[in-house]
């Protein structure tokens, strides 16, 4: 496995999910704004426009990238508790990185959108019941069926993750 590619592995969970895994996930959602906030507190702007690896985006890309993710996430935890098993739509991650909002706005305004936006899902996942964490939308690309306990533990690993990708690339260059 490429360290520098998935500093923290790769998000695995088989089985039922346990509400106390079910908790813990939920609290890592609560937590990924003030932590990626944290882990790009102080960067210059030079800093920010560093890959985080060889061939990688950069910590300004990260960013903007997990603000983009949690929104499409976000809308398809919605559109799974409103719709009986709706596909999804993909998008080009990669394109969108490479739009000038990813690649030069401000850090800022991601990190405000992902405060407001963290605040809103944890309503919505705090008041949800055990059945409707069992609802799925499907996945075009791979035609899996992704049920809403899952994705809340792929969406905890999914902040972790880049924030991985920032405090490893700050470890790294002795930031």
């Amino acid at each position: 496995m490429d360290q520098l590619r998935f500093p923290i592995g790769l998000f695995e969970h088989e089985g039922e999910v346990s509400a106390s895994q079910l908790g813990q996930w939920m609290g890592d959602i609560a937590s990924t704004p003030s932590r990626l906030r944290a882990a790009v507190a102080g960067l210059t702007d030079e800093q920010l426009d560093t890959p985080y690896r060889p061939g990688g985006w950069t910590v300004r890309q990260v960013v903007h990238h997990v603000a983009d993710s949690h929104i499409n996430s976000y809308t398809r935890f919605k559109l799974a508790l409103t719709e009986e098993g709706p596909t999804i739509r993909p998008y080009y991650e990669d394109r969108w990185a490479e739009l000038s909002d990813g690649k030069s706005a401000p850090v800022e305004l991601s990190l405000t959108l992902l405060d407001a936006l963290h605040s809103r899902w944890m309503i919505l996942l705090n008041e949800m019941q055990p059945e409707q964490f069992a609802r799925a939308f499907v996945h075009p690309e791979s035609g899996n069926t992704i049920r809403l306990d899952w994705n809340v533990g792929n969406y905890a690993w999914h902040g972790s993750h880049h924030i991985a990708h920032i405090t490893s690339l700050k470890e790294r260059m002795g930031w």
